[in-house]
């Protein structure tokens, strides 16, 4: 129903009601009706169930099924480790989903307690809950909206509905009747809303919707409708797992088959095809990205970005557009004085040309009246900390005028407020007189400028006074309001005495226009940097706002996110007229979307990634959260955001500034970076192992390792070494390359072809260890091989610190945790062929120096022929 179109009295007649309110007993039969004025939860997964459902990922099964397998064979350091993993990962998802399901209840918290409602004309005062529609609900400032209010009074009454329309100040309402069928919330100026806060003024009026019905319960519908969608990380790590379980399936068969078959002992065949396959699953790999994640998290609060979800983190790398609100996070969220016209003049008060400069205009005649007036026309003012107090507008003109010397608290003590008129919405101006002299008084009036272009004769400049010059006056009120300020007149009049008469027909007429201000909430210094490097990193910004088309063109250009603003730019109401087709056509070319409702929000990020984008969603009111959760990572505001936004955001900026996502995509990109690294590191070594003891019957040698190397191999350089990737720093290139396909498989960029290249190298070079070694009559051949692959893992893990970079280049100690684990790993390596006890174990021989000398050699040629390959790479890119 568009109840803000009928009249009172259509209201009182449809919802069968009057201005006296319900009888108790039609009340009692209403609610019995419509229920409780509460917001309803679906039914809630009980805790257990979601610790559970963290043992479903694929990936996770696969470890569950080597942990099982290694304690079959008596291997229970690797079952110990695997099910801590495993347990692990499935506690820190649980803690996410647990804290995610908070979403609703902070929604219910934003419902107001108790209600003032008439019931048969007497006030009473009853539960929130117990709203019914038809009810007479008494408002005041100070007091949060129990239901959703069709308006029947209001008297200066002032609505803070910022979280849920994204409008930055209070909205002004009346009981007047709206015509409009189409109007978005925000300009539904004769309703108040569930949830919204009331900052000024008093009204009444009739509760049109209560519970799920209002528009803070459509909200909750939509936030407990929506699934929260996977991460590339996640779905790239579940096609991932499938593949190389069916992958190592296979060449364990395989090698069982031909160990057989050459005559080997089948118990031996079966235990190394059993460890081979322990050891080609990657199980550190859980652990290693829960680390990098959490890693980068710790990072990212130090930059202002608190993470909730940890695979957000990584989430960010994938990002290709950023839908972000304006109010806040691309602007400052405080008002402020961005233009003046003075002595027919428009200066831009940034530029200097006003602000505090010795001998500026504002200390010259005649513009000191017009700063005088700012300041004390003014019920803006600040508490013992130093804090403002009062309406954004009010307060951005005390602001101006301190900063440009006039001290609202000075001036007032030498001239005295004496009599005002109060600011009404049908007047759009208020007056306030003040003393002079004992014998003169002069009242200021300010309001909007076409009210007081009526109501001006005259206007001051350095001439003196002149006639209203009313067409130059139009021309720049038409400009200023083109670059999307709020235009702001300021006019005088001077007395004798106090009139007896103080109405605004006497007062305000005959008035001498003392200036125009322009007031806008302006764009974050840094913000037009983080744009800029968003377009580089091939990264989309959008704004979604509730806010006018012109003020958030205005921000756009300014922020240069849009080029073309016809085509770029466009509203609620002309989205809510395109089919979903033709919005899907136009939608990659739009870059701003002003005055949109919640769902419409929802309608945009679906769009955008049912055509293969992926979102982030930045956001701060409770109509931000259904899309927050939507979005592929929703980002809440810290300092204004709403709890509800915060619950169903995945991450939270904590100083709400647009440029901290941009770090925070940075960060995400290393990460992915760092998880692909230790894929390519530890599927490569996986690979080394399986070549080795795949080719060597082809070649007539018998098994080079026995299960025990296979499994201390596995151990040792997938951990430690593993792990310290995790750790490295950011490519040079990581914002000046273009997102990350979602679809795109982990092992494209040449990542599945290393593994393949460098995994046959590593098995070559074991293989040629093993063949030199019996043909010159080296009994030691297996701790040669032994050792040749251990070692062939390390330097092959600190050659793929870069994709491109040289290792000399980067230096040693830029990743001190790898170093450690390089050296803790030789030195284990080194301890089961030269501490006596350890060889009967690991069936290893101590080695000669001379053999020590060639096994070092020979575990060289990996990282040689990586490094190689990486030089040849910087060649191409510089020839090309």
């Amino acid at each position: 129903m568009f109840w803000h179109q009928k009249t009172v009295e259509e209201v009182i007649r449809d919802l069968r009601t009057s201005l006296k309110g319900l009888s108790p007993e039609k009340a009692q039969k209403r609610f019995r009706e419509y229920g409780p004025n509460e917001l309803k939860e679906k039914k809630k997964r009980t805790p257990f169930t979601m610790f559970l459902d963290q043992f479903k990922d694929f990936m996770i099964l696969v470890l569950i099924a080597a942990a099982i397998i290694s304690g079959l064979i008596g291997d229970p350091e690797d079952t110990i480790a695997i099910i801590i993993i495993v347990v692990l990962n499935a506690v820190i998802g649980f803690v996410q989903e647990y804290r995610a399901e908070k979403a609703m209840a902070t929604l219910k918290k934003m419902a107001a307690h108790t209600a003032l409602v008439l019931r048969n004309g007497e006030p009473t005062n009853i539960p929130a809950s117990e709203l019914v529609p038809g009810d007479i609900v008494l408002l005041e400032a100070g007091k949060v909206v129990p239901a959703d209010i069709r308006l029947t009074e209001a008297v200066q009454l002032k609505a803070e509905e910022a979280a849920l329309t994204g409008e930055s100040v209070p909205i002004e309402k009346h009981a007047m009747t709206l015509p409009d069928a189409d109007l978005p919330i925000g300009d539904r100026k004769n309703m108040v809303y569930k949830g919204t806060a009331l900052s000024y003024g008093r009204g009444a009026g009739i509760v049109v919707a209560t519970g799920m019905n209002t528009e803070l319960g459509k909200i909750a519908a939509m936030l407990q409708e929506e699934e929260e969608v996977k991460t590339p990380l996640q779905k790239r790590l579940t096609a991932f797992g499938k593949n190389l379980a069916f992958a190592v399936l296979a060449i364990c068969v395989l090698v069982f088959a031909i160990g057989v078959f050459r005559g080997e002992s089948p118990l031996l065949m079966l235990l190394t095809a059993i460890s081979l396959a322990v050891a080609a699953i990657p199980e550190a790999l859980p652990a290693v990205i829960t680390i990098s994640l959490a890693l980068g998290a710790k990072k990212l609060v130090r930059q202002n970005a608190l993470i909730r979800k940890l695979p957000a983190v990584e989430t960010l790398g994938s990002v290709t557009y950023i839908c972000s609100d304006k109010t806040g996070t691309l602007t400052l969220n405080r008002m402020t004085v961005e233009e003046v016209y003075l002595d027919k003049e428009v200066v831009n008060s940034n530029e200097g040309g006003v602000r505090s400069k010795k001998g500026s205009v504002a200390h010259r005649t005649p513009h000191s009246e017009f700063f005088t007036a700012l300041s004390l026309s003014n019920d803006a003012q600040e508490d013992a900390s130093g804090d403002l107090i009062g309406d954004p507008t009010e307060t951005a003109l005390y602001v101006f005028a301190k900063e440009n010397g006039f001290n609202k608290s000075e001036l007032g003590k030498v001239h005295p407020r004496v009599a005002e008129i109060t600011f009404d919405s049908e007047r759009k101006c208020m007056t306030t007189f003040h003393k002079i002299n004992p014998h003169s008084l002069v009242s200021f009036t300010k309001g909007a400028m076409e009210v007081l272009l009526e109501k001006a004769d005259y206007q001051l400049t350095s001439e003196g006074i002149k006639p209203v010059d009313r067409e130059d006056l139009l021309q720049k009120n038409e400009k200023m309001a083109g670059n999307g300020l709020r235009v702001i007149g300021i006019a005088m009049r001077r007395w004798n005495a106090l009139p007896e008469d103080i109405s605004p027909e006497n007062v305000e007429k005959g008035l001498t226009l003392l200036g125009l201000v322009g007031i806008m909430d302006p764009p974050r210094e840094e913000v037009k940097e983080a744009v800029s490097l968003c377009k580089t990193a091939g990264i989309v910004p959008v704004m979604i706002t509730g806010d006018h088309p012109v003020t958030a063109m205005a921000i756009a250009r300014r922020l240069d996110m849009i080029e073309d603003g016809s085509k770029a730019v466009i509203t609620g109401r002309e989205l809510e007229r395109l089919s979903l087709e033709e919005f899907e056509e136009k939608v990659d070319h739009l870059r701003v979307y002003a005055r949109v409702a919640p769902e419409q929000k929802l309608k945009i990020i679906k769009a955008l990634q049912d055509r293969g984008q992926f979102v982030a969603m930045t956001g701060d009111g409770v109509n931000d959260a259904p899309a927050l959760k939507r979005a592929d990572i929703g980002v809440a505001m810290g300092i204004t955001g709403t709890d509800v936004s915060k619950e169903a955001a995945h991450m939270i900026l904590l100083d709400d500034n647009f440029a901290t996502i941009v770090k925070a995509v940075k960060e995400g990109r290393r990460i992915f970076d760092n998880i692909r690294k230790f894929i390519k590191y530890t599927m490569t070594s996986n690979s080394g192992e399986i070549w080795t003891i795949f080719l060597a019957p082809f070649f007539g040698l018998p098994i080079p390792l026995l299960p025990i190397h296979i499994l201390w191999i596995n151990l040792i350089t997938d951990g430690l070494p593993g792990l310290a990737l995790a750790a490295e720093p950011a490519e040079k290139e990581v914002m000046s390359r273009p997102p990350r396909h979602p679809k795109e498989s982990i092992f494209t960029h040449g990542l599945g072809t290393h593994i393949i290249w460098v995994g046959l190298l590593m098995g070559f070079v074991s293989l040629f260890t093993q063949a030199w070694s019996i043909k010159t009559g080296h009994t030691h051949w297996q701790t040669m091989v032994f050792t040749v692959l251990c070692l062939s893992q390390m330097g092959h893990v600190l050659a793929i610190r870069s994709e491109r970079e040289s290792l000399f280049s980067q230096g040693l100690f830029s990743n001190k945790p790898l170093l450690g684990a390089f050296a803790l790993t030789f030195a284990l390596q080194m301890a089961t062929i030269y501490v006596p006890f350890l060889n009967p174990i690991f069936k290893t021989e101590p080695l000669t120096f001379a053999e020590l000398m060639f096994t070092l050699a020979l575990a060289s040629v990996v990282f040689i022929a990586v490094e190689t390959e990486k030089l040849l790479l910087r060649r191409r890119k510089i020839t090309s």
